[in-house]
């Protein structure tokens, strides 16, 4: 499952790389958004799956936080997802992923970890940097270490991707297509065509406000829905799509992601803000431990 996500940006005003002038354009974008760094649970759920189908059930959580340190974005997701099937035993897929995002949106970091019943089965590691002139950008693997990835002219890192997104839905725009990397998978970069519809309310019966901020879920929402293509095949249909409640302030309250055998949804059930990571960061929650 790629693990690109639409989420979640804010600045942390400190001795960051690149220009002050730079991150003085930058924070004023995102202070215009009212972006809230802040920490979430998921409960996953397959909601369908096509005839012939062998996975009968998906179940699980995610665990997502992001927050701003000294010079760059970090963020952190972590899934504990059961799968079940029609002929076999079933499985438990975990996986952690972290990003490092520059405030100047040119380098980036990545690692990520899959076990399936415990046993680590894929491991990703690597970098990759965008230079500040037009001109084409490189992502290279450490794990696998034969692998690497020319980014075309514009290409974005996923933070930096979510700025521009958010600022097309203020505007009121209904389209938006660019180029991204993540580096949650050993595909490369990805077109991502987002489709922004119009502003709707969650539906609040449904949230438990016990585990969640009220602040963070009274920001305004629209319905996006996004499609990834994948930019080193023949394919000309997307790899898959995703659906979601996304708040002016970057909290993604519900999300339908589908696939080619089958659909699963992304409810939200425990948010709350995060401070400043510059000194600290939170840990997550001990329920994606168990």
């Amino acid at each position: 499952m790629r693990l690109f996500s639409l989420l979640l940006i804010i600045l942390c005003v400190s001795s960051a790389k690149g220009s002050h002038a730079y991150s003085d354009e930058i924070k004023s974008r995102v202070d215009a958004l009212g972006f809230k760094p802040h920490k979430a649970l998921y409960d996953i759920r397959m909601v369908g799956a096509r005839s012939g189908s062998q996975i009968l059930n998906i179940s699980g959580q995610m665990f997502y936080e992001w927050q701003p340190v000294c010079d760059a974005w970090i963020s952190n997701h972590r899934f504990n997802l059961l799968y079940e099937y029609a002929d076999s035993a079933p499985m438990r897929i975990t996986s952690s992923f972290s990003t490092y995002e520059s405030f100047d949106g040119e380098s980036f970091n990545f690692t990520s970890q899959r076990k399936r019943d415990g046993q680590v089965f894929e491991e990703l590691r690597g970098s990759a940097a965008i230079p500040p002139a037009d001109q084409p950008g490189s992502a290279v693997f450490s794990i696998p270490g034969d692998l690497d990835f020319e980014l075309p002219n514009g290409t974005l890192f996923p933070i930096a991707h979510s700025i521009e997104v958010a600022e097309h839905m203020k505007k009121g725009d209904k389209f938006y297509s660019a180029t991204i990397f993540d580096g949650s998978d050993e595909k490369g970069p990805v077109s991502v065509n987002a489709f922004i519809g119009k502003e709707v309310t969650p539906e609040q019966e449904e949230l438990d406000y016990s585990a969640l901020d009220k602040d963070l879920l009274d920001s305004p929402a629209r319905r996006v829905r996004l499609a990834f293509f994948p930019l080193n095949t023949k394919e000309t249909t997307s790899d898959y799509e995703m659906s979601l409640v996304y708040h002016q302030n970057s909290l993604i309250s519900d999300m339908l992601i589908e696939y080619d055998d089958f659909t699963v949804s992304q409810k939200l059930v425990a948010v709350e803000p995060v401070e400043d990571g510059c000194q600290s960061k939170p840990e997550p929650p001990e329920s994606l431990d168990q």
